[in-house]
């Protein structure tokens, strides 16, 4: 038998010599995965669910638009939506790809935000009185009191509602900031994948299902007129899993509509009916609007 050379990687020494490297390797790995724990518990990261790829119904029909404002009707005794034609600039229901991406499971909260504003200094949720004037909306100024931080805080007993009076540039900056913490992208959801999630493959009307149930949501068809802490409607989830699709609060997505307006999907705690918390209808609002129905949720592309 050959003698080996002094230095040679062959035989034992080469044996050795692998199991030191994959030892390392291990080591950099369990180190890795500790850093990026770490980084969780710090940003306090949302918990998501992944969507798998495939088609799935986007949009409604007339039979589905005509549900939703006979609901609203119902519900409020007039025919307001309709004769505004809320659900007339829905997609047409049809087939669609989607490729796979995961997206957090409800909206993110408060705590979660303040995580976010304690580490970078941007500025708190909260918005003026002559800001939100001059917005023209229905909601009195007083009422945005109770959902306004103070000190860099968020109001106390709602760490756990979801965060709003965040504008879509704030909810990207979080994202960012998350991506930094977690070393993963995030990002806002596109109205398609929003919509996905929200009423899985087949085309539900909500997400639970085609008949609406005011006990499966927060809307104010039972109140309490308010945000509440997420996943407090678990019967209520999509078939993907998500909760608080329908009410709670409306959610940027990263769809654009015209000239500085984003879709925004969902409903939310001031609506009942709830026509307008159907998956496909759709709004758009400016991107500088910061208001009491408004939140988010994000896909992480890292999954």
């Amino acid at each position: 038998m050959q003698k080996l050379k002094t230095g040679s990687l062959s035989g034992p020494r080469l044996f050795t010599t692998m199991i030191v490297m994959v030892l390392i390797q291990a080591s950099l790995t369990f180190q890795a995965s500790l850093t990026m724990a770490n980084a969780l518990e710090v940003a306090d990261v949302p918990g998501i669910v992944t969507v798998r790829a495939g088609s799935f119904i986007v949009g409604s029909d007339k039979a589905e638009r005509e549900a939703g404002y006979r609901l609203d009707e119902q519900a409020y005794g007039h025919s307001v939506t309709r004769k505004q034609g809320w659900y007339d600039r829905e997609r047409n229901r049809q087939r669609v790809q989607l490729g796979a991406f995961s997206i957090t499971k409800t909206p993110v909260t408060n705590a979660q935000y303040a995580s976010f504003i304690r580490d970078s200094g941007h500025p708190a949720p909260d918005v003026d009185r002559l800001t939100w004037d001059a917005w023209g909306l229905i909601h009195k100024y007083s009422e945005t009191r109770r959902f306004a931080w103070v000190g860099g805080k968020p109001p106390v007993g709602r760490e756990d509602h979801p965060v709003v009076l965040i504008s879509y540039a704030d909810a990207k900056a979080y994202a960012l900031w998350l991506g930094r913490q977690t070393k993963s992208s995030w990002r806002l959801p596109t109205e398609s994948e929003w919509e996905k999630a929200a009423r899985g493959p087949d085309g539900a009307r909500f997400p639970w299902g085609d008949v609406y149930d005011a006990t499966l949501l927060n809307s104010a068809d039972q109140g309490p007129f308010d945000t509440m802490s997420v996943g407090s409607f678990p019967a209520g989830a999509s078939v993907e899993g998500l909760l608080d699709v329908a009410g709670q609060v409306f959610e940027w997505t990263a769809t654009r509509s015209g000239k500085g307006h984003y879709i925004v999907k969902g409903g939310s705690w001031d609506d009942k009916g709830c026509g307008v918390c159907r998956p496909a209808a759709r709004h758009a609002r400016p991107v500088g609007l910061k208001h009491i129905l408004i939140g988010f949720r994000l896909v992480n592309d890292a999954h």
